[in-house]
């Protein structure tokens, strides 16, 4: 407009051209005027000097505190080192000269590796987690154990707190109950305190048990038990807060039982998972064939897509299955690859004697699950005219 007003003043004058296009004719008297640079800033006396500026960000980028925000640095130097360097809010502002602040926090994490974990049968991999349950009393602490194979809940534990001392407590009595033998499990888990327990850590190296993380802030590294605990708390009698912890842990046994032996999972093919966890699934395709036999020959119109086929449980089971184009498989002994892979093949599974210490209200499944059991019944309602199946 200012532009504008300039030429149309030459032809009509400067005051009436501002006035028909509606500018100001001291901000048409200023525009004409040249602008100074500005003067340059005096540099204040008490402002760090360019050697105390590069200790600052030598501080600030080392990999002591290279995933730590200003703030903390600030606070840790002066609890850790009885050091002050400057105000933290100085520290942002040398970060904003330099190197952007979220390049800079992004340097732990690029050194996370994606977990990729396959599983060819039970007992070669678990995975385990916690969630929170509302109590009428406060916050319990629920911790599973679900083979990742099977989806069988082996172990579980409802707690008031969350610690390493109880995740080892449960891990040392479900792998004495399931007769795990070393380098032959995998345990997965997320990144979080209890799972880094140096307790936890002791323990997975005595068993030698291959343990397994996820990535931080990365949940879908973790994919079996968080579908699980989806699963529990939206059951129809999930309530909302439970009465007491004592109410929590005779909720989470129908829970077990039903989910282990009821439960018919999508991912295994609508089977159970005990039907998978012993080893039984060949045994109900094969009844489940001759029942959908039975009725294709009764009723062959009812099935478009010809001759049904019952579905079997996957051979495998990948947390975060490799890509193909984009990596090549290695080659590994063992069902299960993390950083080092077990050798040995999922072993024995008589039950053992080892019990629970009821003083640390542990829970898991009653008793381990032999081989050794009666052959599996499987009651299915004979086929009626009524039902059909469509493509």
């Amino acid at each position: 407009m200012i532009a504008a007003a300039e030429d149309l003043g030459r032809e009509i004058g400067v005051a009436r051209a501002c006035r028909e296009l509606g500018v100001a004719r001291s901000s048409l008297y200023r525009a004409r005027q040249p602008r100074s640079a500005p003067a340059p800033r005096p540099t204040p006396p008490r402002a760090l000097s360019a050697e105390e500026k590069a200790q600052v960000r030598e501080v600030l980028n080392s990999d002591r505190f290279a995933g730590c925000a200003p703030r903390q640095v600030y606070a840790r130097l002066l609890d850790k080192d009885a050091v002050y360097l400057c105000h933290w809010r100085t520290m942002y502002r040398l970060l904003a000269e330099e190197v952007p602040t979220p390049q800079r926090r992004q340097r732990r994490r690029i050194q996370s590796v994606k977990p990729e974990l396959r599983a060819t049968g039970p007992q070669q991999l678990w995975s385990w987690d916690i969630t929170q349950l509302k109590g009428a009393d406060g916050i319990y602490y629920l911790y599973t154990v679900i083979d990742v194979y099977s989806r069988y809940i082996v172990g579980w534990l409802i707690a008031w707190h969350e610690r390493g001392e109880l995740a080892e407590k449960l891990i040392a009595t479900t792998c004495a109950k399931e007769g795990i033998a070393p380098q032959q499990l995998t345990l997965h888990a997320d990144h979080g305190s209890p799972m880094r327990a140096k307790t936890l850590q002791d323990l997975l190296t005595e068993l030698q048990i291959t343990e397994s993380h996820s990535r931080p802030y990365t949940p879908t590294d973790n994919p079996f038990s968080e579908a699980g605990f989806k699963t529990l708390k939206y059951r129809p009698d999930y309530p909302e807060r439970f009465a007491t912890i004592q109410a929590a842990r005779q909720w989470m046994r129908r829970f077990v039982q039903w989910y282990n032996h009821e439960h018919y999972h999508s991912g295994l093919a609508l089977q159970t998972p005990v039907t998978v966890h012993l080893g039984q699934a060949a045994q109900v395709v094969t009844q489940r064939q001759r029942v959908l036999d039975r009725a294709y020959a009764a009723y062959p119109e009812r099935f478009v897509a010809g001759a049904p086929a019952v579905p079997s449980p996957p051979p495998e089971v990948w947390i975060n299955r490799p890509d193909p184009q984009t990596s090549t498989p290695s080659s590994f002994s063992g069902a299960v690859t993390a950083d080092s892979e077990p050798g040995a093949q999922a072993g024995s599974r008589e039950q053992s004697a080892a019990s629970l210490d009821a003083a640390e209200h542990l829970a898991t499944i009653g008793g381990s699950l032999p081989r050794q059991q009666q052959e599996l019944v499987i009651s299915l309602p004979l086929f009626k005219p009524e039902l059909c199946q469509s493509h």
